[in-house]
């Protein structure tokens, strides 16, 4: 106890040892002053700074302390701020992707609905096949809701039924086209034509800007399977329809007799064998001359060896020549029908008598007309339908709009 007593006053004599009085002289114009400084004052100077120091050391003590103990929960706010950052930016990237894909199907549907009507008109479409046995693929099957993914968002889901209900109608409508172009292909090539190669040349002339499909492209699977064979299956039913529209089957004058045939033949003039590109069909002069198949006129006037001549475009690279005409009833660029008077008959330049001599050429290439006049009746069942579906779309598009 002494020796604790005997060491605290050790320190205080050496704490008062730093304090001791002190007088100042301070010598003013001659007037001299003191100024005494004593130890007590000394002492509560030191003291009050001693605690101003030890209250500064405090604080920042407490604060050092306390950014210790906070860092974690700032970090922890920050990290939460920064994900709902995150969430927000993909809520945004969400509902933009949303509002691009309802802008897409409607798009679609808006074009489904115009296929529909221009090919099909107001009629219901014919039932679904139970397979396409000529793709070899399964007919469309019924929406199934339950392959909705029950995780989407609400919004998300009625999207996917509706996309799901468009592709089963656009399988079902590819379908009822593939059905029908099948049975034009047939007639097509009873009349010793090539379907695949009227597609093929028609297709060569396709072109235009690239313009890409609304917010999805390069996606081709982006439309869907049936959606983006759809437009490919209208594009060979309508070649193949057309041809057949095309292909002039009505008689070119109202005569019974038939003189000479399309092949070869001895010459009229000299008896040598010659080849005739045509049919000839003998009759009064006058006779009024009809076109074969609905198209435009592109030749009034002469041509060496036919005399007399018109030539009426009927597309699909058809054209029908009327020639040896006494006179003529049609005009270049005139838009007419199957079975409308285009000229007489007569018998201008290499011609022995009054008759019609006609012919139709496939890309500039004589064919025999034997074989579209003639054609069956189930060719020409087919035919009438197509001829009703085209000219129902030709009426109700706008003027230049026709076979692609």
């Amino acid at each position: 106890m002494s020796s604790q007593s005997t060491g605290l006053r050790h320190w205080r004599q050496r704490f008062s040892a730093l304090f001791q009085d002190h007088e100042i002289f301070i010598r003013t114009h001659g007037h001299v002053r003191f100024l005494r400084i004593s130890a007590v004052w000394q002492k509560r100077v030191a003291l009050i700074a001693g605690l101003v120091l030890f209250a500064w050391a405090g604080v920042t003590l407490a604060v050092f302390v306390n950014q210790l103990l906070t860092s974690g929960e700032r970090a922890e706010v920050a990290a939460k701020q920064a994900a709902a950052a995150a969430s927000e930016a993909r809520i945004a990237k969400y509902r933009d992707r949303v509002a691009e894909i309802a802008a897409d199907l409607d798009e679609r549907q808006g074009q489904l609905e115009e296929w529909k009507k221009d090919y099909f008109g107001d009629e219901p479409l014919p039932a679904a096949p139970a397979s396409d046995a000529a793709a070899g693929e399964p007919a469309a099957k019924p929406l199934e809701t339950s392959a909705i993914d029950p995780r989407l968002p609400p919004e998300a889901q009625a999207l996917a039924r509706l996309e799901a209900r468009q592709e089963a109608f656009s399988a079902h409508l590819l379908a009822a086209v593939k059905a029908r172009a099948a049975k034009a292909e047939v007639a097509v090539a009873q009349l010793g034509l090539d379907p695949a190669g009227l597609v093929r040349n028609a297709a060569a002339g396709r072109g235009g800007p690239f313009i890409p499909f609304r917010g999805r492209t390069g996606q081709a699977s982006a439309l869907g399977k049936s959606f983006a064979a759809l437009e490919g299956a209208l594009f060979r039913m309508e070649v193949l329809e057309r041809t057949l529209v095309a292909i002039p089957s009505g008689q070119p004058a109202h005569v019974l007799m038939l003189s000479s045939s399309y092949g070869y033949r001895s010459d009229p003039f000299t008896g040598a064998g010659a080849m005739h590109s045509g049919l000839d069909f003998p009759g009064p002069l006058g006779t009024p001359i009809l076109a074969a198949a609905p198209g435009r006129v592109t030749f009034v006037g002469q041509k060496s060896g036919y005399g007399n001549v018109v030539e009426v475009d009927h597309g699909q690279g058809i054209l029908t020549r009327y020639a040896h005409l006494s006179g003529f009833t049609a005009r270049v660029g005139e838009q007419v029908t199957a079975g409308q008077q285009i000229a007489k008959m007569g018998s201008t330049g290499r011609s022995t008598g009054s008759h019609l001599h006609f012919e139709v050429r496939l890309n500039g290439v004589a064919v025999n007309p034997r074989r579209f006049l003639e054609a069956k009746a189930d060719v020409l069942e087919v035919k009438a339908d197509a001829r009703q579906r085209v000219g129902a779309l030709a009426s109700a598009a706008p003027a230049g709009r026709g076979a692609r």
